[in-house]
């Protein structure tokens, strides 16, 4: 069994909203021709046909073997218009997840979108969606540049606590990305994302903010990114850290092995690696079906090349028991 927890929609609503009233984003050209979501020069992602047709999703599962797809938006999400827009794009979005829930009971399961700028709005968006039949929240490893441990953001973050429900930690293109000339040979997507993920992760670690929501089930995207890979120098940190300024109340290694990842690593070597590091109960399977850079082929045969335990865990397992499917 299959089941995809890295996986993204957009709507043609909600691609309208963003070209209406997206500020710094906006849409160009390819020289292939596709598509591409801009934050001023910098490229954030390209919306393909997949994105909006569920039946062609289905279609896809159908041929891969996969049994169940948890949707989210993908980036830029809804961080970037009035509390009016905001709200208006995260209920375009979820609305549109749930009605696919609704037509493919079986197959569909989906990550709720909120306005996390507005903290009463988030949680009452939160609160909407949940009862509609969300699985779990998506956020951005920025908001519009501000830290996810930001104070602003707690409220929500006591909300999603007390359902005890998943969220992914998916990348955007992180603050500076312009003055790190980043557009060139679209390193925002091969290192800048990388970046954004690494560093929200490390600054919840560091904070203390797994100690302050204990029943957070966070995702980290992509492997984790170089969260794994950084392993010994968030452990040397913490140890040479003058003491009063220390908030987490563990070894910076205990909330790597408490955090959840997808299996999104593209080489076998990256996966066992992460694997050793925080164990197969740790990691979920995922594609980043439909963007351009998604690996459905290379998620099934790099798990396939764990022990069969380890394998089975990482395909349907973990995501069974933590979404409780």
């Amino acid at each position: 069994m299959l089941i995809d927890v890295h996986t993204h929609a957009y709507t043609h609503r909600w691609l309208e909203i963003l070209q209406e009233q997206g500020g710094d984003y906006h849409l160009k050209t390819r020289p292939d021709g596709q598509q591409e979501i801009f934050r001023g020069d910098t490229p954030v992602a390209i919306p393909q046909q997949g994105h909006f047709d569920y039946d062609l999703r289905i279609k896809v599962m159908d041929e891969t073997g996969i049994d169940i797809s948890i949707v989210s938006l993908t980036c830029p999400n809804v961080y970037w218009g009035t509390e009016e827009i905001s709200c208006m794009a995260a209920q375009e979005s979820n609305d549109s997840m749930a009605a696919a829930q609704t037509k493919y009971p079986d197959r569909i399961r989906w990550f709720t979108s909120l306005p996390w700028q507005y903290p009463d709005k988030a949680v009452e968006e939160l609160e909407r969606s949940v009862a509609n039949g969300a699985a779990g929240v998506m956020v951005l490893a920025n908001i519009d540049g501000r830290s996810l441990n930001d104070e602003l953001f707690a409220p929500i973050w006591q909300a999603i606590d007390d359902k005890g429900i998943p969220v992914l930690l998916h990348p955007t293109d992180p603050p500076g990305a312009k003055f790190m000339d980043m557009g060139q040979f679209d390193l925002s997507w091969s290192v800048g994302f990388m970046f954004d993920t690494t560093l929200a992760i490390t600054r919840m670690i560091f904070f203390g903010f797994f100690d302050k929501y204990p029943n957070l089930k966070m995702i980290a995207s992509h492997g984790g990114a170089t969260l794994p890979y950084l392993v010994g120098r968030f452990e040397k940190g913490d140890e040479v850290e003058i003491p009063s300024r220390r908030l987490m109340q563990k070894k910076p290694t205990d909330y790597l092995q408490h955090i959840y990842y997808d299996c999104i690593t593209y080489d076998p070597r990256a996966l066992e690696y992460l694997v050793s590091i925080v164990g197969s109960s740790q990691v979920l399977f995922g594609t980043d079906w439909p963007h351009q850079v998604f690996d459905i082929k290379g998620a099934i045969k790099n798990t396939a090349a764990l022990p069969e335990n380890d394998c089975e865990a990482i395909r349907h397992l973990n995501a069974k028991r933590i979404f409780d499917l």
